[in-house]
């Protein structure tokens, strides 16, 4: 019987087979056929010190089921769904029911070419996404009033923390104050604190509405605008006071809101963030969503995370690229503005083509409903004799029931399904959305004790926003949200987009650190179950039982196959699982009295997001030499052990290494950290490679990220979403993050979590954990192994066919790599003048994605093949890149010149193929079909190469007008 994963791994058995004779290894097995040859590669590689066996009960079988068929998981998953209750959400708080356009569920939220793709590194053929991400970037800047947005952030509360650290940045103020909003929403309050705290940044709470006077001295305000109370009020006045204190302001805006009031822009501000859940993209019990960040002109520079500008092509014509930020923690690590390395693209994507979609009329039309709606719910409380505290609002009433007990009346609400928000004993909170029925808003009155019958109809309800505050700004102007109204244009529009693009349904994409798997139907399918979707952050425990239980459940295998006893799913992203971990470790230390320990040493291959956390979490990082084989410098680092000792908190290291091998002393390493007082924390980047073999836990670590979106097959989404959890050894269990509103205090193995918020919702990016959950499950912990052992063999084995023309920078003590192999292309480039970038787009003509240029080591080529592509398309790479070093030496021979060949032109467009007269050294053919099985069915890159540094030196990240492309 066919399993999930036989379809999930790519090489059959008898091309594993094949592989391995080629490696030498087949006839290496045990004579009594104990130990079968991937086996055998397995302990060439993995350390005897840290290899685990299946058979001894320390092995991952012990709490993973048996493999699931996909029916079989589906009919679990279905039956987890029914135990979460989809009940009317009015709790707000930044959460919001919407309609997710089917138009655009259907081609971008369920397909592929949009789900499977890759941060746009390559962005010659991301042109698809990057203008989408265009589309975000310039309808966030018209709606904040504010000249630049970046590609998206994590969530609001994150994005609003990234805005305090960015005004601290930019601030000329030396004060370590920044006010906040005494409305702010609950989680962002608790969010800035941690990472406040963390930095030496005094928080001080202002009740900025109510007319309290700022702090003499400050660097920044923090401003909720509507406030999380609802009430909508004029900020100019405490944003000028902010800038005469010296200080920025950051103003968190709803962007429905914005359509209808005033712009922060127009009040001054320095920075708008926000999130665009609203904007067509479900709760999903708190996430995916996208984030946003924009800022006024002269602070382009210090925005984190991803920017999409503008720039052009080989031919002069406008193209779309990642600007100024990108990978900024690889270059700048301990130095970097942020250590948010990534966005959450697909989200973006979503919210940017419902803008397009409804555009500027259309978004209005939703806004002014919604207002008018909870007016209508006012006027009718207020007839039944209730007290509402708000005067002027948008879409969030505050409620008095004086001696009533709020938490009765929101009990009260919950048994007829509706979800309404205690916000203290006598104040309850409503809020209405686009999907907030008139029969809905008539029941909450009648609860309330409302008349039981009226006349539904909005009547002269109008809103009750001041008229100071009414938008007269224009936005969305641009042609690109006026034209795509009917859904035969709009699914065309979204077409035309994914076509331009090169995702993982066109082929492979051998990125090195990143592990771009597949990412199965029946992983994805669950995802936009209402039962998933359709759930608030803030439910009542009562209503997503089904959810907590496949959260316990996914924490405890989690753990499991990690060796460790903690798992906390509350961190949406690598970048944010990191400094969890890291903040865990600086918890530990100050509940035992050690203040001094600060000192975090990391290796100089690390990943750079390493360095810029440990910096947000409050530690200073010292760097430890790598040896020429690319491992630890063992001699360094106990000479920086020494050096620090009694100030040692923390070493950050990847296992296996960033280089793409397994360290043989790793356990050595660990072991003089401990034997110092630090901790470890390894980096579960590169667990693709150990799952099954051995367990962080097991060879020393303390504490660990792992990327749901690498080893546990979450879809990359052109850049996010992520999903990256913190696992933890029971001693560092009480730091992990806790958050105020989460529905239960337990998590698996019976631990209770005291440490800061690192992510707005209680379990972060919820609403895509099915995906993780399904593929455990249908994997079983014997198709785990095998998913490890067969990307350590395409690895291996890309290597050795390949080693003869580009040699192979590391490996380990029997010559074998891990998942992932360095190909160092700087050898070609000394004999050819052909470069890592002209090696990159060449490889577009072949109809394949670069490999990781550049990282760790510059001038090479980092591929690692994943267990999911089969012998086929692992032979189409090797044959491709074989081709190209003899296109390189032809090069050299003279056959080309050095300024005129198929390698420093690529990639070749169709246009650049037909039009005018041909005039290069090398043929059509050459440039467009160096192998013959291109013919077809080639990819065609929808721009030339793109010059990047012209994108920087003339910064545009909004739509460019039509005219630019004519």
């Amino acid at each position: 019987m066919v399993t999930f994963a036989d379809r999930h791994i790519g090489p059959t058995a008898d091309a594993q087979r094949q592989m391995l004779d080629a490696l030498g290894v087949a006839q290496s097995s045990a004579a009594d056929g104990s130990q079968s040859p991937i086996d055998t590669l397995m302990r060439q590689a993995v350390p005897a010190s840290i290899f685990t066996e299946p058979s001894t009960g320390s092995a991952i079988d012990s709490i993973i089921p048996a493999a699931a068929s996909e029916t079989e998981a589906l009919q679990e998953l279905r039956a987890l769904a029914s135990r979460n209750t989809v009940n009317r959400p009015m709790i707000g708080l930044g959460y919001f029911g919407t309609i997710t356009p089917q138009v655009i569920q259907r081609n971008v939220l369920e397909n592929p070419s949009w789900y499977t793709a890759y941060t746009p590194y390559q962005p010659e053929i991301s042109q698809g996404r990057l203008e989408a991400l265009i589309n975000f970037q310039t309808m966030v800047a018209d709606l904040t009033g504010l000249s630049t947005a970046n590609a998206s952030m994590l969530d609001e509360s994150t994005a609003v923390a990234e805005g305090m650290l960015l005004a601290r940045r930019a601030s000329k103020s030396k004060s370590p104050v920044f006010a906040v909003d005494a409305d702010a929403l609950p989680q962002t309050k608790a969010l800035l604190a941690t990472r406040a705290d963390a930095v030496g940044i005094e928080l001080v709470s202002v009740d900025f509405a109510a007319g309290d006077e700022l702090p003499a001295e400050l660097f920044g305000v923090f401003v909720q605008y509507p406030g999380a109370s609802g009430r909508v009020w004029n900020p100019s006045a405490v944003i000028d006071a902010a800038h005469l204190a010296g200080g920025l302001a950051v103003v968190a805006a709803d962007l429905l809101a914005l359509t209808l009031i005033s712009s922060p822009g127009s009040f001054g501000a320095d920075v708008a963030v926000g999130t665009t859940q609203r904007f067509g993209v479900p709760m999903g019990f708190g996430g995916p969503h996208a984030g946003y960040m924009a800022v006024r002109a002269g602070l382009e520079r210090q925005l984190p995370g991803r920017l999409v500008g503008v720039s052009v092509d080989a031919d002069g014509k406008p193209a779309y690229r990642l600007s100024l930020q990108t990978r900024e923690q690889h270059i700048r690590r301990e130095k970097a503005t942020s250590n948010i390395c990534t966005a959450q693209v697909l989200l973006a994507v979503m919210a940017s083509m419902y803008a397009v979609y409804h555009g500027p009329d259309g978004l209005q039309a939703i806004a002014r409903d919604v207002a008018t709606k909870t007016t209508l719910l006012r006027d009718w409380l207020v007839e039944a004799g209730i007290e509402v505290a708000n005067e002027a609002f948008f879409d969030t009433l505050q409620v008095l029931v004086p001696g009533r007990a709020a938490e009765y009346v929101a009990q009260a609400h919950h048994g007829y399904g509706i979800l309404l928000r205690a916000v203290d004993a006598d104040t309850v909170g409503i809020s209405v959305d686009e999907t907030t029925t008139t029969a809905e808003l008539h029941q909450v009155a009648m609860v309330f004790g409302g008349r039981q019958e009226r006349a539904f109809g909005f009547g002269g309800a109008g809103d009750a926003l001041p008229e100071e505050l009414r938008r007269v700004e224009e936005f969305l102007t641009h042609p690109v949200f006026h034209a795509h109204r009917s859904e035969t244009a709009m699914m065309r529009y979204l077409k035309s987009l994914a076509d331009r693009d090169y995702a993982l349904d066109r082929g492979m994409i051998p990125l090195g650190s990143c592990t771009m798997k597949l990412n199965a139907a029946t992983e994805m399918a669950a995802i936009t179950w209402p039962a998933f979707a359709g759930i608030h952050p803030f439910a009542p425990a009562s209503d997503v039982q089904g959810y907590l239980d496949l959260i316990e459940q996914l924490e405890g295998w989690l753990a499991e196959v990690t060796g460790y006893d903690a798992v906390s799913l509350q961190p949406n992203a690598g970048s944010q699982g990191e400094l969890a971990g890291l903040l865990a470790i600086r918890g530990y230390h100050l509940a035992n009295g050690d203040d001094q320990r600060t000192v975090c040493l990391i290796p100089s291959s690390a990943h750079g997001t390493n360095a810029a956390s440990a910096v947000l979490a409050g530690m200073k990082v010292v760097v430890v030499a790598c040896d020429e084989l690319g491992n630890v410098d063992l001699d360094d680092l106990r000479a920086k052990i020494a050096n620090h000792a009694d100030e040692l908190s923390a070493l950050m290291i990847t296992y296996p290494s960033t280089h793409g091998v397994y360290e043989q002393d790793v356990v050595e390493i660990t072991t003089a950290v401990h034997d110092a007082g630090g901790q470890v924390y390894v980096d579960g980047a590169n667990l693709n490679a150990l799952l099954g073999y051995a367990r962080f836990g097991d060879l020393g670590g303390d504490v660990s990220h792992l990327n749901l979106h690498k080893t546990f097959a979450i879809p990359h989404g052109g850049g996010g979403p992520g999903v990256g959890p913190v696992a933890a050894k029971a001693h560092l269990a009480p730091f992990l993050p806790s958050h105020p509103l989460a529905q239960r205090a337990e998590h698996a193995g019976g631990f209770v979590f005291e440490g800061g918020v690192v992510s707005a919702a209680p379990y972060g990016s919820a609403g895509v954990l099915p995906i993780s959950w399904a593929y455990v499950r249908m994997m079983g912990a014997d198709g785990l192994r095998q998913a490890t052992a067969a990307a350590v063999l395409s690895a291996n084995y890309i290597a050795a066919r390949l080693g003869e023309h580009y040699p192979v920078l590391y490996a380990g003590e029997n010559g074998r790599v891990a998942h992932e192999c360095i190909l160092d292309l700087r050898p070609l480039k000394e004999a050819t003048g052909i470069t890592v970038d002209d090696v990159a787009k060449r490889l577009i003509d072949y109809g394949f994605h670069a490999p990781t240029m550049s990282f760790p080591v510059a001038g090479t080529l980092m591929v690692e093949p994943t267990e999911s592509e089969d012998l086929a398309e692992i032979e189409r790479f090797i044959e491709a890149m074989i081709m190209i070093k003899a296109e390189a030496d032809a090069v050299a021979a003279g056959r080309w010149p050095a300024d005129d060949n198929p390698l420093v032109h690529a990639p070749h467009t169709a246009v650049s193929l037909i039009a005018g007269e041909w005039e290069h050294a090398y043929t059509r053919e050459d440039a467009a079909y160096p192998v013959h099985a291109l013919v077809a069915g080639k990819y065609w890159p929808p721009v030339r190469r793109i010059d990047q540094a012209y994108g920087d030196r003339n910064l545009v990240c909004a739509c460019p007008p039509v005219e630019a492309f004519a």
